[in-house]
C-alpha cells in the first residue's frame, strides 16, 4: 500500500474507472476506449506534475508565492483531466444498453470508484485551493480496502501505521482462543469484552497479561470481577497502593510470560500471512485476520506435538520405562492479550 495522498488516492480511483470501463465497453462492441491505456498514462503525467510543484521551495516570499501559484495551477489541471474522464465513464454507463448479470455487477463496481473519486476530487479542491484542513473523520486511506485506518501508537520511527487493528487472546500454549476485529476501536475499548467473551468458551479461565494500552481506571476496576489476576500495567506515576499491586510475586511472574508476545505478533505477521497470501484475493477483506489466525494455530500443532513426545521420551528414558504421551488437561493458567495489525 503507498502512502494514501489524496492526489495518489485519486489516480487509483480514476486508473480503474478507466480500465473496468473500457473492459465492459469492448464486451459491448464499443471502441469508445480504445485508447484506455493512453488515458491512464495522461492522468497519471497530471499527477507527478502536481506532486513536483508541490516539492519546490521558494528562496524567498515572492518566489514561494509563485512557487504556491503553480501548485494550484497544477492540481487544477489534474481535476479537470480526472473529471473529464469521470464524465466519460459516466455517458457509457448511461447509454441504453441491454446489460447482463456481469456487466450490472461491473457497473456497480466501476460506480463505487466514480464515487471514491468524485470524494477525493473535493477533498483535493478544498485542501490545495480552499485552503480547507480536511477532518480526520472524512479521510480515507485506501480505496481498495475503505476499512483501512491511520494508526498511531507513538513506536520510535514508526509515525504512523495503516491498517486495521486485530485484538487476540491466547493461551500459555500459544493457542488462540479468541480474536475481534477493532473497527475505529482503541486498546481500552475491548479489554473488558475480550475476557467476557473468552470466559464464555473457556470458563477455567483465571488470569490475563495485557498491554500498557488497555489500561483504564474503569478496565482495572471490571476486569478484577472476572478474573483473579489482572497483569495489566497502569501508565503514568504509580501510587504506593498501585506499586505494591504491580510488585506482587504473582504480578511479576504474568509479566515475564508476556514476553512472548512480540514473537506471536511476529508469527502472525510474517509467518500465517505467507500462508494465506496466494488465496487473499478471493477472500473478503474482514474475514483475512480469521484465516490468518487459524493458519497459525493450526501450523504450530506439530511442534507443539513434537515437543511434547520429546519431552515424554526423555522422561521415560530416565525413568527407564515405556514411552507415553498423555492429552493435555487441567486449567488454563495466563492468558495474554496484545493488539495486532493486518
Amino acid at each position: 500500500m503507498h502512502y494514501p495522498a489524496d492526489i495518489s488516492l485519486l489516480f487509483d480511483a480514476c486508473r480503474k474507472v478507466i480500465e473496468l470501463t473500457a473492459r465492459l465497453s469492448a464486451d459491448q462492441g464499443s471502441s469508445d476506449w480504445r485508447q484506455h491505456a493512453y488515458n491512464v498514462k495522461q492522468v497519471k503525467r497530471h499527477l507527478r506534475a502536481a506532486q513536483s510543484t508541490k516539492r519546490r521551495k521558494g528562496r524567498n516570499d515572492v518566489q514561494q508565492e509563485k512557487n504556491d501559484e503553480r501548485v494550484i495551477e497544477a492540481h487544477q489541471a489534474y481535476l479537470e483531466v480526472a473529471h473529464g474522464y469521470l464524465d466519460k465513464a459516466r455517458e457509457t454507463l448511461a447509454k441504453p444498453v441491454v446489460w447482463s448479470v456481469e456487466h450490472l455487477a461491473a457497473k456497480i463496481e466501476i460506480a463505487a470508484f466514480i464515487h471514491h473519486a468524485d470524494r477525493q476530487i473535493n477533498q483535493t479542491r478544498r485542501r490545495v485551493i480552499l485552503r480547507e484542513a480536511i477532518p480526520h473523520d472524512e479521510k480515507v486511506f485506501s480505496v481498495f480496502q475503505t476499512h483501512t485506518e491511520s494508526i498511531s501508537k507513538g513506536k520510535a520511527g514508526v509515525p504512523v501505521e495503516l491498517g486495521l487493528r486485530v485484538c487476540i487472546m491466547e493461551d500459555q500454549h500459544r493457542f488462540i482462543l479468541h480474536h475481534q476485529v477493532m473497527e475505529k476501536q482503541t486498546d481500552d475499548q475491548v479489554a473488558v469484552a475480550m475476557v467476557k467473551e473468552t470466559k464464555q468458551r473457556f470458563a477455567d479461565l483465571e488470569s490475563c497479561s495485557f498491554d500498557k494500552g488497555f489500561h483504564s481506571p474503569a478496565n482495572q476496576q471490571e476486569l478484577q470481577a472476572h478474573l483473579k489476576l489482572v497483569a495489566l500495567p497502569r501508565k503514568g506515576k504509580l501510587s504506593q497502593q498501585a506499586q505494591a499491586v504491580q510488585n506482587a510475586e504473582d504480578f511479576i511472574k504474568a509479566r515475564r510470560q508476556h514476553s512472548a508476545v512480540e514473537s506471536a505478533i511476529n508469527a502472525l505477521e510474517v509467518h500465517s500471512s505467507r500462508i494465506c497470501l496466494p488465496y487473499r484475493r478471493t477472500m473478503h477483506s474482514m474475514s483475512n485476520p480469521v484465516v490468518l489466525l487459524c493458519a497459525t494455530s493450526i501450523s504450530d500443532v506439530p511442534s507443539r506435538y513434537r515437543n511434547r513426545l520429546r519431552a515424554a521420551k526423555e522422561e521415560a528414558e530416565c525413568r527407564g520405562g515405556s514411552l507415553g504421551l498423555e492429552a493435555a488437561g487441567g486449567s488454563t493458567a495466563s492468558q495474554r492479550c496484545h493488539t495486532w495489525r493486518n
